[in-house]
């Protein structure tokens, strides 16, 4: 990890002076570990710039030279991999096999990327009307943007640009600032890949940075992934000033547990799937609605294996869970622990109090916790916690589990455990969100299929990566042309009626 952080506009990182900056914890130990430059509207402009001059020569640059890039690029990244992981678990403070997995399944989509020409193909009709032939062609949109957040600083970034460039555009990356390394490492692999200088730019940066973005008039499409209220304010101002917008916002994922479950994979589920990566994952689940019959014992089951469970540092071998990114999120996380049980919820497990390998020093920790009893109304099931705290309501039965789910403002994963195929399948009918796991708790789809939710989880009409990213980052022109044999020319003749074939 470098220990200062800046940006990378048109092929080199930025030297000029910054007005702003801001610090880099290692979250483990709470100490800071570097500072990043934080972008205004100048830096901005001069990445958007530097991508607006290389748009041209990179958008009718061939197709097989695009794909030979990414390729090259896709090479580099997978031998320097462990690098990447090792540098998101020290800022993010996830695990390192997570880490590896992150930057895997971002691997996954440069590889779909680089299939790109297949993707690319349009149509074409021939003899509309006499004579006339009518064909689609799909074309890049032109400077576009990412702003990705702090949860996966390597994979949320290689679902948007990957295909963005592999399609002819030029991108702009506006990274977390609490985690922005791997955004540098990312664009150091593409200059060395060969990528034309400008083609792929970062800006470090805050609100100052998104904003600008949002409102620069050379920025063609943004990209976001996020919380709600911030997805709906990037939709709102972006596409207020013209853009095409994807914003992916928060989520409440509900994992149903039915009486014919097998309860232990339902067990072991809900654990891996709720305290993962400490819980900072937007396809977590954070609510588990139990059917009341063996509700007590699948408690039990989920006791057993949360007491077994390592907290750690990300670089200990032994950890199976990190701390949280900062502080201030920590101390968020954990009071809804306490408003939980002022509500009225019973506090199963409390993971202010689950041991940390090697003491955890000054870091930003909290254990896994489970609220049970918990009830629709209160406030650790209203909102989304983004952290290592599962919340177990007890349900009367199927239509309860997903009238609640059906009924929750947000619609991004979802997963039902059951032995009944009927149910399932009625399941994946019924329920109104995005992704659907069915016995298989974080259903987040292969690069090939699209990724996104519904409701409040989604903000505009694409979801990212798959053949909707595709078309998020290209635009569709039809052409209707017609060429006469040599020597004959087409009758002619002024004719102010609408055309019509014939």
């Amino acid at each position: 990890m470098s220990e200062h952080v800046t940006h990378w506009i048109g092929g080199s990182r930025h030297e000029g002076p910054t007005e702003r900056s801001g610090d880099i914890h290692n979250p483990a130990s709470g100490q800071i570990t570097g500072t990043v430059d934080l972008a205004g509207p100048a830096e901005v402009d001069a990445a958007v710039a530097a991508a607006r001059a290389a748009f041209p020569a990179w958008r009718d640059t061939p197709l097989s030279k695009r794909v030979r890039t990414l390729f090259r690029f896709r090479e580099l990244l997978d031998s320097r991999s462990d690098r990447l992981a090792e540098i998101v678990s020290a800022e993010h403070g996830k695990v390192l096999s997570d880490a590896k997995g992150e930057v895997a399944r971002g691997l996954e989509v440069v590889d779909f990327a680089c299939g790109v020409p297949q993707l690319l193909k349009g149509d074409f009709s021939e003899n509309v009307s006499t004579g006339v032939d009518s064909y689609s062609i799909r074309q890049p949109v032109g400077v576009v943007s990412g702003i990705t957040p702090f949860n996966f600083p390597a994979m949320v970034p290689m679902w948007m640009f990957p295909l963005a460039i592999a399609c002819g555009n030029t991108f702009v990356l506006k990274p977390s600032e609490k985690d922005p390394s791997a955004s540098l490492m990312i664009a150091e692999l593409w200059a060395e890949a060969g990528l034309p200088d400008g083609v792929f730019n970062v800006v470090q940066g805050d609100k100052v940075a998104v904003d600008a973005l949002l409102e620069h008039p050379d920025v063609a499409a943004v990209g976001f992934v996020g919380s709600t209220p911030i997805a709906r304010y990037v939709y709102r101002v972006a596409a207020e000033h013209g853009k095409r917008v994807q914003a992916l916002g928060g989520a409440k994922n509900h994992m149903v547990v039915l009486p014919d479950a097998d309860l232990d994979l339902a067990a072991d589920a809900a654990v891996s799937a709720g305290f993962g990566s400490a819980g900072e994952r937007c396809m977590a689940i954070s609510a588990v609605a139990v059917v009341d019959s063996v509700a007590d014992d699948l408690m039990e089951r989920i006791r057993e294996r949360v007491a077994r469970l390592r907290v750690g540092p990300g670089d200990d071998d032994r950890s199976e869970m990190g701390p949280l990114v900062t502080r201030e999120h920590r101390d968020k996380v954990a009071s809804y622990l306490e408003s939980g049980v002022r509500e009225g919820a019973t506090l199963a497990i409390d993971g202010r109090v689950h041991p940390v390998l090697g003491g955890g020093g000054d870091g930003f920790w909290l254990g896994p916790s489970v609220l049970d009893h918990v009830e629709p109304t209160m406030s650790c099931y209203r909102e989304e916690i983004f952290g290592p705290v599962l919340s177990v309501l007890r349900v009367r039965d199927y239509d309860e589990a997903v009238g609640l789910i059906n009924a929750n403002p947000y619609g991004n994963g979802t997963a039902i455990f059951t032995n009944d195929g009927g149910a399932a399948r009625r399941f994946q009918n019924e329920i109104e969100v995005g992704m659907v796991g069915i016995n298989v708790p974080i259903p987040v789809p292969m690069a090939y299929y699209s990724f996104g939710g519904w409701k409040e989880s989604l903000f505009g009409d694409s979801h990212v990566h798959g053949t909707e990213g595709v078309h998020f980052y290209t635009r569709t022109k039809t052409v209707t042309a017609r060429w006469s044999d040599p020597g004959q020319r087409p009758e002619g003749g002024v004719d102010l009626g609408f055309p019509t074939n014939g």
